[in-house]
């Protein structure tokens, strides 16, 4: 009985006097006590205000020019006053050209033109041009050297998830982040959910201990289809396969890490729990493009014994399903309800949005990460989030390659692993696409 029953009961039965209110309400009052799984202090939350703090003109360099990056630089520009776009980079002239003459028209912000770098090495020029942050939004597998190679200049980065897309990339990352810590830079990811005010609020209940100790979890990134390219007259293989880079493990990790590294990442945010073993399998049914799966399924065990189902699949027909959810001793939270319940289904605590749209006008998480990146980067409080994001992300790469190989592997065998799927020679020529590392991987073999 909780204490507002007990009171009810016992005003109406008089017992109060007889069996001790005062040592019965202590009881009661002893059982609901929460238990946090971490102490205020403990963990970090960002201040999500509607726009970031004003200060000093900020630079921004773009190392990417696709719909990505076209779309960050609008966030940036959005959640903050005083900023400027300096420098664009990217392999293929037209995109660079896309995203300045956008600036341009919409912001009024014109890019020179000896700042407008294209190639492969264009992400250097980027970045020694003067600039304060840079975005970086290439195809992820580019995205390690690139951090790499920033953070060594000193500039703060925002890194579109997912950052590695193999073991190699995920220890470049790791080790860039440890310099930009001590260097006190800001260092955001595209793991947007950390900000965003749902999935903040209900992070604070899970920490205080509403659900009690975590005992499993489901996620989910189900959804049709995404964008291909059809190869044109006149691409080269590398060109093709840059422009249709979703499709190809190389360049993407396969859509397992480039889009479900998302709700991997907030079943181990919310946690706070380290991967022991995964053992997976998945499947290409309809793709048309590249050399991925469409499918994934994959058992995650926790060092604790802890077990995650992790399910994304991308096949036109079928049913979607985007969202993570939490069990506890307690009781269970569900992405999609945002609601949090006890044991017995009864509703204990619900997001309030009346209250959030009463207090805020921006719930754009796309743009609320900008508003935290610049909010560090002015106060002068460095934060790296990288390291938190690329272990999400060889999470991933390991549910991938069990599927892929059809075996169990731990997270000490894919730390470890030599495997580095970028080319060796990257320019914009023929490629050997018999080679085995662009065939469709076979489990087992």
């Amino acid at each position: 009985m909780n204490r507002r029953g007990f009171l009810k009961a016992s005003s109406i039965l008089g017992v109060g006097s007889v069996v001790g209110a005062s040592a019965l309400l202590a009881a009661c009052n002893k059982e609901e006590k929460l238990v946090p799984l971490k102490q205020p202090g403990e963990f970090y939350v960002p201040e999500l205000p509607d726009k970031a703090i004003d200060g000093r003109e900020l630079k921004v360099g773009l190392v990417g020019c696709g719909g990505r990056g076209r779309g960050a630089v609008q966030d940036v520009l959005a959640a903050a006053n005083n900023i400027k776009v300096v420098a664009l980079g990217d392999v293929f002239p037209e995109k660079v050209e896309g995203v300045r003459n956008h600036l341009k028209a919409q912001y009024q912000q014109e890019v020179p033109a000896e700042n407008c770098f294209v190639g492969f090495d264009a992400y250097k020029k980027v970045i020694d041009a003067g600039i304060d942050m840079v975005i970086l939004t290439t195809p992820p597998n580019f995205r390690p050297v690139h951090f790499q190679y920033a953070t060594q200049k000193n500039k703060h980065s925002f890194m579109e998830k997912p950052i590695a897309v193999d073991p190699k990339g995920y220890r470049t990352v790791m080790a860039a982040a440890k310099q930009a810590k001590a260097k006190n830079l800001s260092v955001i990811t595209g793991i947007q959910r950390r900000h965003e005010r749902c999935y903040v609020e209900a992070y604070k209940q899970i920490q205080a201990g509403l659900i009690g100790e975590i005992t499993g979890g489901n996620v989910y990134w189900n959804q049709s289809m995404l964008w291909y390219k059809n190869r044109e007259q006149g691409w080269s293989d590398m060109e093709w396969m840059i422009r249709d880079w979703v499709n190809w493990k190389w360049l993407s990790g396969d859509h397992i890490v480039e889009q479900h590294v998302h709700n991997i990442d907030v079943f181990l945010w919310m946690s706070g729990y380290k991967i022991a073993k995964a053992t997976g399998f998945g499947s290409r049914h309809r793709r048309i493009t590249g050399d991925q799966y469409d499918n994934f399924s994959i058992d995650f065990e926790m060092e604790n014994g802890v077990h995650l189902h992790s399910m994304c699949r991308q096949i036109d027909g079928c049913s979607s399903n985007i969202s993570e959810f939490i069990q506890g001793t307690k009781g269970s939270w569900n992405s999609v309800t945002k609601e949090i319940k006890d044991l017995k289904g009864n509703v204990i605590w619900k997001y309030d949005e009346e209250k959030a749209n009463a207090e805020f006008k921006q719930h754009n998480p796309y743009i609320l990460e900008h508003v935290d990146w610049v909010n560090h980067i002015r106060k002068g409080e460095g934060y790296e989030e990288a390291s938190e994001c690329a272990i999400s992300c060889l999470a991933a790469i390991m549910g991938r390659e069990s599927a892929y190989k059809g075996t169990t592997i731990t997270w000490d065998e894919i730390t470890k692993s030599d495997l580095d799927l970028m080319p060796e020679k990257l320019e914009l020529g023929p490629v050997d696409m018999t080679a085995p590392e662009y065939q469709i991987e076979t489990p087992g073999k």
